[in-house]
């Protein structure tokens, strides 16, 4: 018994490696995904590699993207810790990415974030300002003065500039992007397509836990 519990747990710890001997000819740094110099460190927990998707609710290619990722977080690693982050390229975006962060800290992002991207891209609503975007989730059960509140607290505030830090340290250029450990980038461009770029991330995934499973930093 001793004998084939140590068999399956050999086994267990070299799965990962086994996956990114297989993969390693057929994804490349520099042309299915870019290394991050210097790597910014990440703050999941032990055992657990970070995959952050940079995306915007005024992106259509995220719209596009967020099946792909649903799909991906059934199946994905247990070692992998999931973290949206909206990006701020203009104050139009700014809005949105306050009224994502206020949804989650206010437990209603798992019932909207998709159905932002339907109102924005199928229903064709025009979000101007904080209010607009505020009165749309009071439809959605969020209390209005609560949610304004959330969205300019000093929480958000530093959210959204950390968040604007980090797609400099990441060299986020476009959405939607994808970064496995602080240390790689993804885009739909160098992936090819979606089911690709989400094998990159499993490849990028296993590689990491494989040289370095139980590293951990705060950014």
């Amino acid at each position: 018994m001793k004998k084939v519990i140590t068999f399956l747990l050999v086994g267990m710890l070299m799965a990962p490696v086994a996956i990114a001997q297989n993969m390693v000819e057929r994804f490349s740094a520099g042309q299915h995904y870019f290394p991050i110099t210097p790597p910014v460190p990440s703050t999941a927990p032990a055992g657990k590699v970070e995959v952050v998707e940079a995306f915007s609710y005024a992106c259509v290619h995220c719209a596009h993207f967020n099946p792909s990722v649903e799909k991906w977080k059934k199946t994905k690693p247990a070692s992998t810790q999931l973290v949206l982050m909206p990006v701020v390229f203009n104050p139009s975006w700014e809005a949105l990415a306050r009224g994502f962060y206020a949804a989650e800290a206010l437990g209603a992002l798992p019932r909207t974030h998709e159905k932002m991207f339907n109102a924005i891209f199928v229903e064709k609503k025009q979000f101007r300002t904080l209010e607009d975007i505020a009165k749309w989730y009071a439809g959605h059960g969020v209390d209005e003065k609560k949610f304004l509140a959330t969205a300019k607290s000093f929480a958000v505030n530093a959210k959204i500039k950390r968040a604007t830090d980090l797609v400099q340290r990441f060299q986020v250029d476009g959405t939607p992007t994808v970064i496995v450990a602080g240390k790689y980038r993804i885009t739909g461009a160098s992936a090819g397509d979606y089911d690709t770029l989400w094998q990159i991330v499993d490849y990028l995934v296993a590689r990491e836990l494989a040289t370095k499973p139980a590293a951990t930093a705060k950014r």
